[in-house]
């Protein structure tokens, strides 16, 4: 892919980092393993293979050797052999390598780093004659260039103008690199005859959508900044070649993002029910041309890749002094990635929802007045089942017994169901979401007498709701006022509901700077509607917790709001980071505004 040097396994000293980041050493005895900044931005949500991680000065372990000489030219002309091989593009040739290329899914990008100024350049080191066979950088910086190292610009220019040059080239470089991994999902994927003989064309066309379309616009796109980068190494700005391919050239991406929930649901259909097509596609996934990675780490490329952009274009703001004329195209460039973003992000909700409420409404019977309930500005919140304590109340006493509801809490309306199978629910009752009120229930001693009719596994998972909470319904569909006692599984069930039942507007008006900040170390996918999907090195501002390890929280980089596991997030406690890091969501959710 990159250009690719040649260092010798010794460690680099210890002095090589940047002299000016007086903000790094605010932090830097506190950092260790914690990762603390929006680094590698929004990298995958899939675990895959673990794929070795070149770190700049570390040493592998090695027996003693002796010494042998290297064939440099013997060697050399293998180099030139395989060269010949390959169709080398004009100019400098700086991503002609492609036999040792990243590809997007294993792409860290380092620009992305806010909370580290470290050094990118290693020091020069003499070559170890002694070893023939030397351990080749996945990927090079843009300080590490070998005409960066001949012309000595590193040394020439100052260290804010260098993390500048170094964040333009992550864009041109991880473009490259995403392009590949496009190459590689159309023609070992999308073009494979045997894969296409196992699917409908219809099944075809929800799994690829308009791929071809969307590598068209990025080959474009990285073509443009090639040409900038071949002219000159050192680079006058990209701001306006990333500005005008995001109005004029990224409209499929829109289109892709849109199709998402039809992608997905065709894959999980097809794995789940066509054997020739899981077989087929395993037998394309172990291809080396695949790097053994799975067909839905390519599927997901794009949507990874537009929402990368503006933490890019941001971090090449941060590196551009405000009084020169190149900040205010940077700007303009970021808000246009931004508003792409908020296009693509909104293209797949609206269809998602969409489908979910046309879903639910044919899975309704209504034995009341009955709501009509499709709309285009209705969407899930949370659905699920509950516990229903209901007062029983006998010529002498008053007993409680308990009931199954299955609820489901819209924007604006709430929907109380009694569930007859998977498929089939009857409604009972309903109101609109403004006549709800919602508070923790604290006492837990109730009067119980036999559940009617309930099977042993009933009655079992009936007993297990005792996290309980009441729900007043001020205003239900028969102008009543209903009093209902509720009981959730976990106690993070109890938090999630009174919070999606008590939802109001008040909440956009919390301070945030004074928010927990937690940093992602395993990515998550949402499995209910009120959860958070996140990304390695997502950073969240948690506005609860709750103790049996639950987080909710507002994803920093687009203001989504969710809940996710304790587990896959890391508290930041850098003070100098945290600041820096809403002074990222600031600036990137007032572009998103005011687009």
């Amino acid at each position: 892919m990159v250009e690719a040097r040649s260092p010798p396994l010794a460690a680099a000293p210890d002095g090589d980092t940047d002299p000016d980041s007086d903000f790094d050493s605010l932090c830097m005895l506190r950092r260790g393993l914690r990762s603390t900044s929006y680094r590698r931005a929004v990298v995958s949500g899939i675990d895959f293979s673990d794929t070795p991680n070149v770190k700049k000065n570390s040493r592998m372990s090695q027996p003693n050797l002796k010494a042998v000489v290297e064939e440099k030219e013997k060697f050399s002309s293998l180099g030139r052999l395989k060269l010949r091989k390959k169709k080398s593009l004009k100019g400098q040739g700086t991503f002609d390598r492609e036999e040792t290329a990243v590809l997007y899914q294993n792409y860290k990008e380092k620009a992305l780093d806010i909370d580290s100024d470290e050094e990118v350049e290693s020091r020069d080191r003499k070559s170890d004659e002694r070893i023939v066979i030397q351990y080749r950088p996945l990927r090079s910086s843009w300080s590490q260039l070998s005409a960066v190292k001949r012309k000595g610009l590193s040394q020439a220019i100052s260290q804010e103008e260098k993390k500048r040059q170094e964040a333009m080239f992550e864009v041109i470089s991880s473009e490259h690199s995403y392009l590949l991994s496009l190459d590689i999902l159309i023609k070992m994927f999308k073009n494979s005859k045997a894969l296409s003989a196992t699917m409908t064309k219809t099944e075809s066309h929800h799994l690829f959508s308009n791929i071809a379309d969307v590598s068209e616009a990025s080959k474009k796109f990285f073509k443009e900044l090639e040409s900038r980068h071949q002219k000159n190494i050192l680079l006058e700005d990209i701001s306006d070649i990333v500005e005008k391919h995001a109005k004029t050239s990224f409209d499929p991406y829109v289109k892709y993002c849109t199709n998402e929930v039809y992608q997905q649901r065709t894959l999980q259909k097809l794995l789940s029910t066509n054997a020739s097509f899981k077989e087929v596609l395993s037998g394309i996934e172990s291809n080396e041309a695949c790097r053994n990675l799975p067909m839905i780490s390519f599927l997901i490329l794009p949507m990874q890749r537009v929402t990368r952009l503006p933490l890019l274009m941001d971090t090449i703001c941060q590196k551009t002094s405000k009084e020169s004329p190149k900040y205010e195209t940077c700007k303009q460039a970021l808000k246009e990635v931004s508003k792409l973003v908020r296009l693509c992000n909104e293209g797949a909700r609206t269809m998602e929802r969409t489908e979910m409420m046309y879903t639910i409404n044919s899975q309704l019977e209504f034995k009341i007045k009955p709501f009509p309930l499709v709309s285009s500005s209705r969407w899930l919140l949370k659905r699920g089942e509950l516990t229903a304590y209901v007062e029983d109340t006998g010529i002498f006493s008053k007993r409680t017994s308990r009931q199954q509801f299955y609820l489901f809490l819209f924007n604006d309306v709430l929907i109380i169901t009694k569930k007859k199978s998977e498929e089939s629910y009857n409604v009972t009752d309903y109101s609109l979401k403004e006549h709800l009120l919602v508070a923790p229930y604290e006492n837990e001693e109730i009067s119980m007498s036999p559940v009617r009719n309930s099977t042993p596994m009933l009655y079992s998972r009936q007993t297990s709701a005792s996290f309980l909470f009441t729900l007043t319904i001020r205003n239900n569909y028969a102008g009543e006022e209903v009093e209902i006692l509720l009981g959730a599984d976990t106690l993070n069930e109890r938090a999630r509901w009174i919070t999606a039942l008590g939802q109001s507007s008040d909440r956009k008006d919390t301070d945030r700077t004074n928010l927990t900040q937690v940093e992602i170390i395993r990515s998550y996918t949402a499995k209910q509607s009120d959860e958070l999907s996140l990304q390695a090195a997502d950073v969240v501002l948690v506005y609860q917790k709750v103790n049996d390890g639950w987080y909710e929280g507002e994803r920093l980089r687009d203001g989504e709001r969710g809940w996710f596991p304790m587990e896959c997030a890391k508290e930041i406690t850098c003070r100098a980071t945290i600041e820096k890091n809403m002074e990222r969501m600031g600036r990137l959710l007032g572009l998103e505004t005011n687009v």
